[in-house]
């Protein structure tokens, strides 16, 4: 019965090749493995000695490497021609009952052309993957890096991404390993510059081949980086790891540091025309910006801005983080969409900060365009007059409030704006609101649902309480619900009157 095997060989050297790997390549009948336009396999290269006289070789020619290609399909189309091919190759040895080894260089499920084959193949024959010690594992032992401690998160990057992205990514990470250098080693020597992170970033060029070199990203020439070379950033290097550890040997200097103001910032709802220019230097002079990812992501990244992205329900945690680096002498800010003291971070910070070690740490809250703010003007002025803001999430206090809160603003006949009115797991609230509301207002009362405003995916609708369909509000959505003054221009434009008739 035949066997196809796909067998990691390590980065380079032939004593990095696992006891299991060379069993498997002495007992092929078949070995194959990929190579370059004019080019020797480096995978068959480091397994010489274990390949069997008398086995059949495929040699799995890419047809193009540099992505130039006058393939009618272009690069994509002259690859999957490529793999189709390879894959009939492999097919024809395995359907004659041969035994298939496929050489991949590292670890074959890890950057490796050897998984497109394993995809196509798997399914259809006895198919394993031999792991290797793979480039990067090889890259940190030649540094003589430690690459992550303790709770450090690693991440590896291709050298590949856009230099804005690289460098956010690298901002955000402890550790991190950049492959794919070659050509594009110049951008990526640029990203770790904006990220703050190409002191102590290293450069391993042909990992644990008689060839290696090792050396700081900031002393290579570019002309001169193959494709077999990656970045080692430890994360030690990372510059809060790098004055911990100061701290920790007794490095820091004399005197206990100065708290610094925490500043909390609102965004706006979205485009870069509605952050405040207060909120734009403020990010602009601050070391670290803390707060639920989407919100770290739209702040620009730039040398020495470290980002500390969190998930959405961990506000308070987040916030005493900020105020323990502010205590720390550190300069913070901590964003929020839209406007931080309207259902953002800056209630959550005030919360954490009236702990008792946090007593020296100055909070200031810089206004931003609010949601609300933003649904009113695209819709007209439907806020003209007295309003109220109620967010539908019960997760910080019970539905049952929100429901007595619900029929005291029907009773006043104000305004209502409505925040997150409907989540994947709170799906009824909207048709209680709406039910709510037409005890005490009539079915033709104005409602503004706005989605995404400022956003390219922006829209805006102008309905009624008798006409609003529940199931059509998600989370992304903003509602307006008028008082019974609320009143509808003839070209659609919605407005409340300052006087009551």
């Amino acid at each position: 019965m035949s066997t196809f095997r796909i067998v990691g060989v390590g980065p380079g050297d032939p004593e990095l090749v696992t006891l299991k790997a060379a069993r498997l390549i002495g007992a092929a009948d078949v070995v194959a493995y990929h190579r370059g336009v004019g080019k020797s396999s480096n995978a068959r290269r480091i397994v010489a000695e274990l390949v069997p006289a008398g086995a059949v070789e495929e040699v799995l020619q890419y047809p193009v490497t540099t992505g130039v290609t006058d393939h009618p399909g272009g690069y994509d189309g002259a690859m999957t021609d490529f793999y189709d091919d390879c894959e009939h190759r492999v097919e024809a040895h395995l359907t004659a009952g041969r035994h298939v080894v496929l050489l991949a260089e590292g670890d074959p499920l890890f950057y490796g052309s050897a998984m497109y084959l394993h995809d196509r193949l798997a399914e259809r024959f006895d198919t394993a993957v031999v792991p290797g010690v793979p480039a990067f594992a090889a890259a940190t032992a030649a540094a003589g890096a430690p690459l992550v401690r303790h709770t450090d998160v690693l991440t590896v990057l291709p050298g590949t991404l856009p230099v804005p992205e690289l460098a956010r990514r690298l901002a955000d990470t402890d550790g991190a390993i950049i492959m794919k250098l070659g050509r594009r080693f110049p951008g990526v020597r640029d990203a770790l510059e904006q990220a703050g992170r190409l002191e102590g970033a290293l450069y391993v060029e042909r990992a644990s081949m008689a060839e290696q070199r090792t050396l700081p990203v900031a002393d290579v020439d570019p002309a001169t980086v193959p494709y077999f070379s990656l970045i080692v950033v430890p994360g030690d290097t990372k510059p809060a790891s790098r004055a911990l550890r100061r701290d920790d040997e007794g490095g820091a200097s004399k005197g206990a540091p100065q708290p610094q103001d925490l500043l909390v910032v609102g965004l706006g709802p979205g485009p870069d025309g509605w952050l405040t220019p207060e909120a734009t230097e403020a990010l602009a002079g601050v070391d670290h910006v803390i707060g639920y990812a989407p919100y770290v992501d739209r702040v620009p990244q730039r040398a020495g801005l470290q980002r500390h992205s969190s998930g959405n329900t961990v506000e308070v945690d987040r916030a005493r983080h900020a105020l323990d680096l502010a205590l720390a002498g550190e300069k913070v800010a901590v964003v929020s969409g839209g406007d931080a003291g309207v259902f953002g971070m800056a209630s959550a910070v005030f919360e954490a900060a009236e702990a008792s070690e946090y007593a020296g740490v100055p909070v200031r809250v810089l206004p931003g365009v609010s949601a609300v703010q933003a649904v009113a003007a695209r819709a007209g002025a439907p806020v003209g007059a007295d309003f109220a803001v109620v967010s539908l999430s019960d997760r910080l206090k019970p539905w049952e409030v929100v429901e007595k809160r619900l029929r005291a603003i029907a009773e006043a006949d104000l305004v209502l704006a409505v925040y997150n009115p409907r989540s994947r797991s709170r799906t009824t609230q909207v048709a209680d609101l709406r039910r709510i509301l037409l005890e005490h207002r009539s079915p033709e009362t104005v409602v503004v649902v706005g989605r995404d405003v400022g956003r390219a995916e922006e829209s805006l609708a102008v309905t009624t309480l008798a006409e609003l369909d529940p199931e059509s509000i998600d989370m992304k959505c903003l509602l307006i619900v008028g008082a019974s003054s609320t009143r509808v221009t003839p070209t659609g434009r919605v407005w409340t009157p300052r006087f009551v008739l």
